[in-house]
């Protein structure tokens, strides 16, 4: 089998020395297509972490399958759309996580391309973020918003030195004072299952002109935690990011000073991660932000 496998997901591959999975993936896709009765489409583009490729069922039902590139655990997400059962995130139609395989729902456009406001996108994204949550136990294995906020801090300073400082000093050090207020904030009572990045280019249109998420990091947090995606993404767009953040406290009743810190948590990390693979102009259009927030 011939696969088209992206560059953004072979840089990544490449970079983190797994060069070889590239040689086994095309033997992977046709076992699992095999198993799963699948005839493979073309490749998706737009992601990093994972090869995504329409299919067809036997049946003629249109599916995606994704597989993780290596060192993406992919069981947080299979978690996640589990429990979510198709309301508010793709419907899962298989698994296989000794291959990091998932065989999802196909949904349509994604949101970016079909709502031209901006303002408009956010509110359908705390719709859909809201149809998401749920209340969840400790006893769910999925990771917390606290073990997040916890990771991003032990790995941002080293990231940021790989990548070559591409932000200001200040810019880091009040990132990583966010996350230690969000870390310290979560609350295993008022937890709910949260998707981890909400954007216009995660939401696609489903069948019934409803919107639903995709790529989801599966998590137990804070709504916060999903709402703060929102204030991170396309800040090239002008607005007010306080602003903003008001509009989407308002909208959802989540406290506005969580929101705010999340999304620099996010600003700064997703930007400072680009920034260290080349996936550019959106970690520098990120770090510009950020670098304006604190100057």
């Amino acid at each position: 089998m011939i696969l088209d496998v992206p560059e953004q997901v072979r840089k990544t591959v490449i970079a983190d020395g797994n060069e070889s999975w590239l040689d086994e993936l095309p033997g992977m896709v046709d076992s699992l297509a095999q198993e799963w009765s699948l005839t493979i489409g073309s490749s998706l583009a737009g992601g990093h972490v994972a090869l995504v490729v329409e299919a067809t069922l036997d049946d003629g039902t249109p599916a995606v399958l994704k597989i993780g590139v290596p060192g993406r655990d992919i069981g947080p997400e299979a978690t996640l759309l589990r429990l979510a059962d198709g309301e508010g995130c793709a419907e899962l139609l298989g698994e296989d996580m000794d291959r990091q395989a998932l065989l999802l729902e196909r949904l349509g456009a994604p949101m970016y391309d079909i709502v031209a406001d901006p303002v408009s996108r956010h509110s359908l994204l705390c719709d859909v973020a809201v149809r998401l949550w749920r209340p969840i136990g400790p006893d769910i294995d999925l990771p917390t918003g606290a073990h997040l906020a916890e990771q991003y801090a032990h790995r941002l300073p080293g990231l940021w030195e790989q990548a070559g400082r591409p932000c200001s000093p200040a810019t880091v050090a009040d990132a990583l004072a966010c996350m230690d207020r969000r870390r310290r904030a979560h609350d295993d009572r008022s937890a709910v299952l949260v998707h981890g990045d909400i954007h216009e280019l995660n939401a696609l249109q489903a069948s019934d002109g409803s919107y639903k998420l995709i790529d989801p990091a599966g998590l137990r947090a804070e709504p916060a935690c999903d709402l703060g995606t929102i204030v991170r993404c396309n800040p090239d767009l002008g607005d007010d990011l306080r602003a903003r953040t008001e509009r989407l406290a308002s909208r959802t009743g989540v406290d506005a000073t969580a929101i705010w810190e999340w999304g620099t948590i996010y600003r700064v990390f997703s930007g400072v991660y680009a920034c260290s693979i080349g996936f550019q102009p959106f970690g520098e259009l990120l770090l510009a932000e950020a670098d304006r927030l604190t100057a």
